[in-house]
């Protein structure tokens, strides 16, 4: 059974925040998230994978390197120790005091004031599927705060999908794609009850929106960076945008909109 959000509450099309208001904050960092929730975002997406300890740790990489002054993998650190790591200076030094976030403080953060989409990042996949894995703990946290009608989870590895669209109480789920859609993308989507499909805005078409549409499937895609990206994108009567820079987009609608 397809997994619903209480979209209700948020105009289309959705303005999404990648891994926050990235534009202008470190990315995946509660000043990101923040600053998009200000901003009025629809949804923020974030990325989680696990420590060492096996904690849910907000970063979009499998390595330390790009966005903190950490060294090696996610995994071979505890929670603890990634959480003593500037992960805010790579950006600039204003945010030298920004954290690895848990999921729960993002969570906590957004309180309802907004959607979030969590990815599962596919290098913390396992093919043994422990008790705690990922997926699992994902579950398990989203419901113990209540907030699986908020929350959209989505991976490229449909391996995690499905085993998220086998657990009871698991969110609405999503696949995200860096291959065109086609019959076989809708049968996929269909098995798992996927809410939405997340291509990369450059191998959109008007026709796979049709298709996914017809299917009763939302399209989100990500990537999107310019006005002339976000115009093209609405222009195939999209159901939202996974973006960068959510303030722009904002205003650009409401100038479109008023135009």
């Amino acid at each position: 059974m397809k997994k619903v959000l209480a979209e209700k509450r948020f105009k289309a099309p959705w303005i999404i925040a990648h891994r926050g208001y990235r534009a202008k904050y470190p990315e995946n960092t509660l000043s990101a998230f923040s600053a998009a929730l200000d901003a009025g975002a629809s949804m923020i997406e974030l990325d989680v994978s696990l420590s060492h300890d096996r904690k849910l740790v907000v970063i979009h990489d499998a390595t330390l390197e790009r966005t903190t002054n950490g060294h090696g993998p996610v995994n071979g650190l505890n929670l603890k120790q990634l959480k003593q790591l500037d992960a805010g200076s790579w950006f600039h030094n204003r945010f030298a005091a920004e954290r690895l976030p848990e999921l729960s403080e993002v969570l906590d953060l957004a309180d309802g004031r907004a959607l979030i989409n969590i990815e599962i990042k596919s290098h913390a996949y396992e093919p043994d599927h422990p008790l705690d894995a990922i997926e699992r703990q994902v579950v398990k946290l989203v419901r113990s705060q209540k907030a699986r009608d908020y929350v959209l989870i989505s991976c490229f590895n449909m391996c995690i999908l499905e085993q998220l669209a086998a657990l009871k109480d698991a969110p609405a789920l999503a696949w995200i794609s860096k291959c065109p859609a086609d019959r076989h993308t809708v049968e996929i989507c269909s098995r798992i009850g996927a809410f939405s499909w997340h291509p990369q805005y450059r191998i959109l078409t008007p026709q796979q929106v049709k298709m996914m549409h017809a299917a009763g499937i939302k399209v989100f895609p990500f990537n999107i960076e310019s006005r002339q990206e976000i115009e093209r994108m609405l222009a195939m009567d999209v159901d939202g945008l996974i973006i960068s820079d959510p303030l722009e987009a904002l205003k650009w609608l409401k100038l479109r909109h008023a135009a």
